[in-house]
């Protein structure tokens, strides 16, 4: 029959498991007097599952039947409570018909019952007690010091690795990777996993086994597993070899003193992953630069080529993302250097950048290491230089140089055979992942390769897919995959932990420094934005572009959406932002009246201002027609000036006339001069229109603020109060906070342009 227990006032469901509490020590009192005292014997416990009737209810939980000495059964009692048990006799309206003293919790799932199992019995067992578990107790835990075991298998795919993992029981191995699966799938999501008040999560691992885990640490192992998830026919772990670092990630979430990891199998692959994650070592940070490097590397530089020199080891490609001016070029041929001497250079090395940058490579190689024999394969003999490559190793070329555009057309000649490296410069000019000297790029064979570029994020997180796709296929999934996974995730919902898997997950492969970290003897930098007020003709013509083009941006946006009204929504802001410059760069009929332009007049006027001040300035503006403009202002007023545009036929000569001081102006387009310019000479920067990139904006300051600089550097942005350029400032702060996410310690935020935006963009200009 069940028998019933005696009445209390507490209600049955406060009643908790407190597994963990220190236990008190178990020394029964002695009674006084003289003579021997007798020793009480240890305590039995005997574990079950029963079931319990509570008020009609049917419970099925874990009992205790305790068998102690009446002198010391009050003492245990105390020590059975402190653990989380409940007295059933305690308790109102329970019956059982299995005899037994406390229940372990009456609303208790798995994972407490599995606790105690865990962690109550060996406290127990610790202070002497026999604690008898029967074969068929359900609630059963492997053995604390049960090995865990993780096989690193070959995959059918070149370059890509297997995992298993799995717990060794009874000299058995068990699969944990289908009940983690489970438990992954029927998460909400980890973070509130790691949140459980739980003491710890049961994994099964067989009949009535389980395998405790904590939740923190459980939570790092799932978000690893689900990192490596293929869920492609048959559910495995795999990824390619440039994923490796997640081994370590998978080996810290695995750590446990009382615990032992195994691994097993293709043990090299772990050591790569965590040679990868852990980056070069403190004394290889330090090593001594290159025998012949006619330079003197600063430490930031140094710990630069002591990270391609780690990448090199490892076989992985990697973004080289200093700020622009901190020296990238020398980093990099410091690394060529280093590769010569190590005899690792017996095939060329490929230097790929931008048409405008190709003499600065070649004077900057000659400068910095003049053992290194280069070529240049452009223009229309390089077929004939490229054929040296044919030629006799003593009489090759340690450096073949050439360009974006060029490596499409010559692609059967650069991929007949491997390089020794591949550096990619200016490297944001592969962002487009569709366009063919990406792709063209990405079939070049090389051992390792390496990418510089001080903005590898510009505007979204493809561009970041497109570099890691050629530097290390796979590392991010596909293009698809990488959308599903980290763009929209982080771009749309600012989702700051997929924001924070994918940092880690580049971490190993980006090496980023700032200025104003490393390069602390840079004098000064000022930020000015100067407001320019539009008003008379001016005025009336950009609030009757502003109006028309607002209404036929609505009415695409209506038939389209958002994302099919690009065009339109781009050709109206172009036509603002014209106005705001000058009236004559706009090719409509109301436009040819207006004979005036207050930013032209505002801009000339700061160029007469700082040069009576003995300033040397770069002046640069996205439109080319612009600075024609101002240049017949200059020379209206009598100041010499040089010009660089992408029409300039020879960038070298107006770079010359002006660091050799023969002009104080130097009129730059912003695509044309934004890149591979060193003009240290100057010292005020004035942007005559904003660009929707901030980055773009700030390599064309470093053209001034970089290395080398000894003057304090001013930099003015004219903008036009209340208008579209003024918003764009805006906007330019939500890609500047993308970038930084990713590449410093930012937070993500969301950056696609909603109709919102839109609106505001081409809002009036203030009364």
């Amino acid at each position: 029959m069940p028998r019933r227990g005696r009445n209390v006032d507490a209600p049955i469901r406060r009643w908790y498991l407190r597994t963990g509490v220190s236990a008190p020590e178990l020394s029964p009192r002695q009674p006084p007097g003289p003579g021997p005292r007798p020793q009480a014997a240890a305590p039995t416990v005997h574990l079950a599952a029963t079931t319990l009737w509570l008020g009609g209810d049917e419970l099925v939980t874990a009992t205790l039947r305790l068998e102690v000495e009446p002198r010391i059964e009050a003492h245990a009692r105390r020590v059975l409570e402190s653990l989380g048990a409940i007295e059933l006799a305690c308790l109102d309206d329970v019956a059982t018909d299995e005899p037994a003293d406390y229940a372990l919790r009456l609303d208790a799932d798995v994972h407490a019952l599995c606790a105690f199992s865990a962690h109550a019995v060996p406290q127990l067992r610790a202070l002497g007690w026999r604690v008898e578990i029967p074969a068929d107790y359900p609630w059963q835990t492997v053995a604390a010091d049960a090995p865990l075991v993780a096989t690193i298998t070959p995959d059918e795919r070149e370059d890509w690795f297997g995992l298993e993992l799995g717990v060794e029981i009874d000299g058995h191995r068990v699969d944990l990777l289908p009940a983690l699966l489970e438990i992954l799938d029927g998460a909400a999501s980890l973070d509130q996993l790691a949140r459980t008040p739980r003491r710890c999560i049961a994994v099964p691992v067989g009949d009535r086994r389980w395998l405790p885990v904590p939740p923190a640490r459980l939570r790092v192992l799932l978000q690893v597993l689900r990192e490596l998830y293929r869920a492609d026919g048959t559910p495995r772990l795999a990824a390619p070899m440039r994923r490796a670092a997640a081994l370590a990630e998978l080996g810290v979430a695995l750590h446990d003193p009382a615990r032992p990891l195994r691994w097993e199998g293709a043990t090299h692959v772990r050591d790569l992953g965590y040679e990868l994650a852990m980056g070069p070592r403190p004394r290889a940070a330090a090593a001594a630069p290159p025998a012949g490097l006619c330079a003197e590397l600063r430490p930031y530089q140094q710990e630069g080529l002591a990270w391609l020199q780690h990448l090199r080891a490892c076989g992985a490609g990697g973004v080289l993302a200093d700020d622009m001016g901190l020296g990238k070029t020398l980093q990099t041929i410091a690394h060529l250097l280093a590769e010569k001497q190590a005899g690792r250079l017996d095939r060329p090395a490929l230097v790929i950048t931008l048409t405008s940058v190709v003499g600065n490579w070649q004077r900057e190689l000659a400068r910095f290491a003049p053992a290194l024999r280069v070529i240049a394969a452009t223009g229309a003999g390089r077929h004939e230089r490229l054929a040296e490559l044919l030629a006799p190793p003593d009489r090759r070329p340690d450096v073949v140089i050439t360009t974006y555009p060029l490596v499409w057309r010559d692609r059967e000649a650069l991929t007949a055979d491997e390089w020794s490296v591949l550096v990619l410069d200016e490297a944001h000019a592969i962002k487009n992942p569709g366009a063919l000297a990406h792709d063209a790029v990405r079939d070049l064979r090389a051992r390792t390769r390496v990418a510089l570029s001080g903005t590898p994020i510009e505007n979204h997180l493809g561009e970041l897919w497109a570099l890691m796709d050629v530097l290390n296929p796979g590392l991010l999934g596909t293009a698809d995959e990488f959308r599903a996974a980290f763009r929209i995730p982080v771009e749309q919902h600012g989702e700051g932990a997929r924001l924070e898997i994918l940092r880690e997950r580049v971490r190993p492969y980006l090496l980023r420094r700032v200025k104003e970290a490393v390069a602390t003897e840079l004098p000064p930098k000022t930020e000015l934005v100067r407001a320019v007020e539009l008003d008379g003709a001016q005025r009336e013509l950009y609030e009757s572009i502003r109006v028309a083009a607002h209404a036929e941006v609505r009415a695409h946006i209506r038939s389209r959406g958002i994302g099919g009204s690009q065009i339109a929504i781009l050709d109206a802001l172009l036509k603002l932002r014209q106005v705001c410059c000058d009236p004559r760069l706009v090719a409509v009929e109301a436009a040819r009246g207006v004979t005036t332009s207050a930013k032209y007049e505002v801009g000339l006027e700061l160029i007469e201002q700082q040069l009576a001040a003995g300033r040397r300035i770069l002046l640069f503006s996205q439109f080319a027609r612009m600075l024609a403009l101002l240049s017949e202002g200059l020379l209206g007023r009598g100041i010499g000036h040089v010009t660089l545009t992408g029409a300039t036929t020879d960038r070298q000569r107006p770079i010359d006339a002006f660091e050799q001081g023969k002009a104080s102006v130097f009129l730059i387009s912003l695509r044309a001069g934004g890149t591979g310019l060193n003009l240290t000479s100057a010292d005020t920067v004035i942007h005559f229109d904003p660009w929707w990139n901030p980055a773009a904006q700030a390599q064309a300051t470093d053209r001034a603020y970089r290395i080398g600089q000894t003057r304090p550097v001013f930099v003015h942005n004219l903008i036009v109060a209340g208008s579209v350029e003024e918003r764009m400032l805006a906007l330019q702060q939500h890609k500047r906070r993308l970038a930084d996410a990713i590449l410093g310690q930012g937070s993500a935020a969301a950056t696609a342009l909603s109709e919102r935006d839109v609106d505001d963009l081409l809002a009036p200009l203030p009364a």
